[in-house]
């Protein structure tokens, strides 16, 4: 009897062995196994776009790359190894990357969140946000910016690499004149879907504010994104254009991309199911993008510092505000901008 349980316990051991080795090898980008998206992060330096992926953990990891997520070169991995680490990874700097992370125990799909635009600050990939089901939103797809107007040759390129396809400005007439966007070759189409509230260029009359004025003024600036006629509108066009896929990969930004912008986001965010508090981390992140662009500006008016910077009670007042008057986000989503929930979830989630 003791030889049949030891024999059984060595075929078990072999049995999980062999698992964990076949988790190692990879055919087809994906989630799967335990969560290990956490434990690898993509990032590139915004100046020259070189790479680096930096790990989180004890086991032997891989690292597969490609140009797109159903192009993923699993012949040969371009970094390995076991544990934590910050490692340079030689892929191309003209064009994105995306990403299989393999571990024993899971995979994921990775790609960078900040695009590393040398003329812009906050451009991010909606991409990899864990869902509260435990799905991943989809890479590539939905980005979020701040202006285009100061883009380089070499941004540009890297934009068409995605490629964007449709861009929405939620800019004023005034701001769109001012500074006008540059666009990747890529794009067929743009869309001036502008948004008034929240235009940065008329801090200039709130000059006589106090910080807590000012606050309360981003507060209410919140709630009329999400309840004035003119606003709503322009956000049920965008959701529209969403819900169409010739339409994708999709960019959206205002001056900043962090209040007109970061609504639209948030509400993305809600409608693929996220949770608040991972929304309103992803709101707040802003602060870390946009850390110099209006350095200069607020030293010279440093009583206008709340408008060029996010607070957790900003996007927090019109969340209040949709739940106020329609029960649940999703409510709102469905019944007042017309989104497909179940359908918007098939077409961006893995």
């Amino acid at each position: 009897m003791k030889k049949i349980i030891s024999s059984l316990l060595l075929i078990g051991s072999v049995f999980m062995i062999s698992c964990k080795d076949s988790n190692m090898k990879a055919d087809k980008a994906q989630y799967s196994g335990k969560d290990v998206s956490g434990e690898a992060f993509i990032i590139r330096n915004k100046d020259d776009k070189s790479a680096i992926v930096r790990i989180q953990t004890a086991d032997k990891w891989l690292l597969y790359s490609g140009t797109s997520i159903d192009n993923i070169d699993f012949s040969k991995p371009v970094a390995e190894g076991r544990g934590s680490g910050i490692f340079p990874l030689n892929v191309p700097d003209s064009v994105r990357s995306y990403f299989q992370f393999v571990t024993p125990e899971g995979k994921a799909i990775l790609a960078e969140r900040h695009l590393p635009m040398e003329g812009g600050y906050n451009f991010r990939d909606l991409g990899g946000i864990k869902t509260t089901d435990g799905k991943f939103v989809k890479w590539g797809k939905i980005f979020r910016s701040d202006d285009l107007h100061n883009l380089t040759d070499g941004d540009l390129r890297y934009l068409s690499s995605i490629p964007l396809v449709s861009i929405v400005d939620f800019r004023s007439p005034d701001e769109i004149k001012r500074s006008p966007d540059k666009f990747p070759s890529s794009v067929s189409k743009d869309y001036a879907y502008s948004i008034t509230p929240g235009n940065l260029l008329a801090a200039k009359s709130l000059a006589n504010l106090k910080e807590a004025q000012m606050d309360s003024a981003m507060m209410d600036m919140n709630r009329i994104l999400v309840t004035d006629s003119a606003c709503v509108n322009r956000y049920k066009d965008f959701f529209t254009l969403l819900q169409q896929e010739k339409e994708v990969p999709l960019m959206f930004h205002c001056s900043a991309g962090k209040d007109r912008t970061g609504m639209g986001a948030a509400l993305i965010l809600f409608a693929l199911g996220v949770d608040e508090n991972t929304i309103i981390e992803d709101y707040l992140s802003s602060n870390i993008y946009l850390d110099g662009k209006y350095a200069q500006y607020i030293a010279q008016n440093p009583n206008l510092k709340p408008l060029f910077e996010v607070k957790k009670e900003f996007i927090q007042a019109g969340i209040d505000e949709i739940k106020k008057e329609h029960g649940t986000v999703e409510n709102y989503l469905t019944n007042v901008l017309g989104v497909d929930i179940q359908k918007f979830r098939e077409r961006y989630l893995y």
